[in-house]
């Protein structure tokens, strides 16, 4: 995708052209999007909650930790420019799929349930 093209629709309103040559954005002048993502508490996992509308990452940050830092216990935000997030096309899903002769890379490959179990009995 190319820097001037974006899927938000307040960014397509600047009808850039293709090539960018003869348009002159000024900094600030066109806010982006950035997806904002939350933790709740301490080595839990970042989950999207939503987006901004910022001239800046610091901006960015500052309008996350407003919209999304107050509803609910938050202890760390990130926020990634939209336009900054890269992901394969549907079509590529296929890259994805296990390789049935290679039981040892997936968790279920292993047997050690009863092992656990037993343990787990001796324990008590």
């Amino acid at each position: 995708m190319d820097n001037n093209q974006s899927l938000d629709p307040r960014v397509n309103r600047l009808k850039l052209n293709a090539s960018g040559e003869g348009t002159i954005v000024q900094e600030g002048e066109n806010w982006n999007t950035f997806e904002v993502f939350h933790q709740e508490k301490r080595g839990a996992h970042h989950e999207h909650v939503g987006s901004v509308h910022a001239p800046n990452a610091q901006m960015a940050l500052i309008f996350a930790k407003e919209q999304f830092g107050r509803r609910k216990k938050c202890v760390n935000l990130w926020v990634v420019r939209s336009a900054d997030i890269l992901a394969f096309d549907a079509e590529d899903e296929d890259m994805f799929a296990n390789n049935g002769e290679k039981t040892y890379r997936d968790a279920s490959g292993f047997k050690v349930m009863e092992k656990i179990n037993k343990f787990k009995k001796e324990a008590k």
